[in-house]
């Protein structure tokens, strides 16, 4: 490397930033409620965009060579888990490719005709962490749920975007869930994909069979990778247990 080269490259901002696992890496969409009316999403909520998104998570595990463990999506939101960080734990190799392979990835998926992109940060977690960050998570993907089905409603009662937003702004989980109530629609009764989020992970399966070369039966693991749109409420027993194994076992 000729020294001018060097001095070149000694000037990239951030370039020996490194991460260690685990991490979770947290995709925002950028500007998706600006395209949303474009793609001819439901308000507030559509299953094509959110089943879309899911389908991104699968591709970010199965296919992307990055390997996340799991992948946890709500709104225009995708945390990814990683037990063991590719590129070294470079951030900014890390935080680039995930952005733009899931930008690429929806807009296969929801066939945009509009480019599309996402943000993205690393939160650096221990296992414990990881289970809290999830439950912090799921919470957020409640009070958005709230939000977004009470903003809509003011909107289709007359009021514009900004209004309906200052409207809301400062009212209490209760009070936006009597709201609702009032209006005729039970917000714990909504799908659960919309309240809890849908969760992708990997698991692993031991398979046994028989190795013609070794001539012997032998065992090796299969790994698959699971969507569930109706996760439990991680901040419940039940819910703490399956994201303590869950992550126990990645």
């Amino acid at each position: 490397m000729s020294a001018r080269v060097y001095e070149m490259k000694s000037r990239e901002i951030f370039s020996n930033l490194l991460s260690v696992p685990p991490i979770f890496v947290r995709l925002d969409g950028r500007g998706f409620h600006g395209i949303a009316d474009e793609w001819g999403l439901k308000r507030p909520f559509d299953e094509r965009f959110a089943r879309a998104m899911a389908r991104v998570g699968e591709r970010m595990i199965a296919s992307s060579g990055l390997s996340p463990d799991l992948a946890f999506t709500f709104s225009d939101e995708i945390n990814l888990y990683f037990s063991h960080v590719p590129y070294s734990g470079r951030v900014e190799k890390i935080d680039s490719i995930t952005a733009s392979y899931a930008a690429s990835a929806l807009t296969i998926e929801i066939a945009s005709a509009f480019p599309v992109a996402f943000d993205s940060r690393i939160i650096q977690v221990s296992p414990a962490l990881a289970v809290r960050y999830l439950i912090d998570r799921q919470a957020e993907a409640w009070r958005n749920h709230i939000n977004s089905y009470c903003h809509q409603a003011l909107v289709d009662g007359g009021k514009d975007p900004h209004e309906a937003a200052q409207m809301l702004k400062g009212r209490s989980s209760s009070e936006l869930h009597e709201m609702m109530f009032s209006r005729g629609l039970n917000l714990a009764k909504t799908p659960s994909w919309q309240r809890r989020g849908i969760l992708v992970y990997k698991t692993a399966k031991e398979i046994e069979g028989f190795n013609p070369v070794e001539s012997r039966m032998v065992k090796t693991l299969r790994t698959s990778v699971q969507c569930i749109s109706e996760p439990p409420v991680f901040s419940s027993p039940e819910g703490r247990s399956f994201l303590s194994g869950l992550i126990r076992e990645l």
